[in-house]
């Protein structure tokens, strides 16, 4: 399983390359120079660096919803923060906010998606607003707190936050009370969600996890409004297709290849059963602290035949989409999920405190951590494609 997944990634990966070619070469939006040769900066391998990671601390960070503050809900060890993603045979450009946030000025940068995608976005602002005055940035709340919004004032710049768990319209769109187990996603509703994100600069797209329910997807053909609702069931892979395949319309038909970029953020993987990389059954990843060695190691949870189908899909586009291929890489961290030490939004019963491994979130990842590589891939590769 771990080879094929991995290979449908390199084919896309490959058919991008293929795509830039027959773009002729064309130079992308925000590119300042390229990744040399027969880089791939998604291969690679972890090393412990105490000098450098963090980027920042927790505690200066004041953005960082409670969900992902693992230090200030009691996390003991600091060493998930301390590792930096090194490929093989080549670097990684270093972060560099100053650039950054110069190009984003009177610029609109987006995040799309769910709450993972709302963790590289709290990232990225932490990773930047150091070099903002006090006075210079605010955070707000739109759309009963569907879109956020952090302002860097001298800059002109935004960077957003849209909360579009399967990017099409669902019964799940609410961005507070989204708990559903029946969800229900509107075919052809793309708009419903795009109107707010034309006029981005940089759009960063993910949807994956809110999929996974073991079930056929229900769809919803005609809208939630009608009394009579016509609702077919289609297998997951079909349900996903039609979502991406909706996704590049928009794209195309709202998107400026010219001065406008797209990427779109590979699954990211969860790690609730320990069993998947030799440990003793019935664990998860609550009180890992060292990384998965087993460089082919592929998270059950990722489904190859989703990784198929943004393949075919993403391999037709005809607009350049910059795909973040996060998954292997973040498979090896165990270590940085935020297990139990984040903010309950429901008091814990007796069991649950008896067991911690009942109620460890392995899904999430603490802040700072790994989706501030997640970040530095996304700042290679818009900067130096």
């Amino acid at each position: 399983m771990e080879k094929t997944s991995c290979a449908f990634l390199d084919s896309l990966n490959q058919s991008q390359a293929e795509l830039s070619l027959d773009q002729k070469r064309e130079k992308l939006p925000f590119a300042i120079g390229k990744t040399e040769e027969g880089c791939d900066v998604f291969s690679g391998r972890w090393f412990r660096d105490e000098l450098n990671r963090p980027h920042y601390e927790e505690s200066e960070c004041p953005y960082i919803q409670p969900q992902l503050t693992c230090q200030e809900h009691g996390r003991p060890d600091r060493g998930y923060q301390k590792w930096r993603w090194q490929p093989h045979g080549c670097d990684l450009p270093s972060f560099n906010a100053t650039l950054m946030l110069e190009s984003l000025r009177g610029k609109r940068m987006m995040f799309v998606g769910d709450s993972l995608n709302r963790g590289q976005y709290v990232s990225m602002i932490c990773l930047l607003h150091r070099l903002i005055p006090e006075d210079g940035k605010s955070m707000e709340t739109y759309n009963n707190d569907a879109l956020t919004v952090f302002r860097a004032k001298d800059y002109n710049a935004t960077i957003e936050f849209y909360w579009a768990p399967f990017l099409l319209e669902s019964n799940s769109d609410n961005a507070v009370v989204h708990r559903i187990s029946d969800r229900i996603v509107r075919k052809g509703s793309i708009n419903k969600h795009g109107k707010h994100w034309k006029g981005v600069d940089i759009l960063v797209f993910n949807t994956y996890l809110w999929w996974m329910t073991g079930l056929d997807m229900k769809i919803l053909k005609g809208s939630f409004e009608d009394d009579e609702k016509e609702i077919i069931m289609v297998s997951t892979e079909d349900a996903y297709r039609m979502a991406m395949r909706s996704l590049l319309r928009w794209v195309r038909k709202n998107m400026d290849r010219k001065k406008t970029r797209v990427f779109f953020t590979s699954m990211s993987p969860t790690h609730a059963k320990s069993i998947d990389w030799g440990g003793e059954p019935g664990e998860n990843c609550y009180n890992q602290t060292s990384l998965i060695e087993d460089p082919d190691f592929w998270s059950s949870d990722c489904r190859k035949s989703i990784m198929k189908v943004i393949g075919e899909v993403f391999s037709k586009s005809k607009f350049p989409i910059t795909f973040l291929n996060i998954t292997q890489l973040s498979s090896y961290r165990k270590d940085a999920h935020t297990s139990i030490y984040k903010k309950q939004w429901n008091p814990l019963t007796p069991e649950q405190l008896a067991n911690p491994v009942s109620y460890a979130d392995c899904v999430h990842w603490c802040l700072p951590g790994l989706q501030d590589t997640w970040n530095e891939l996304l700042f290679a590769k818009l900067f130096y494609p």
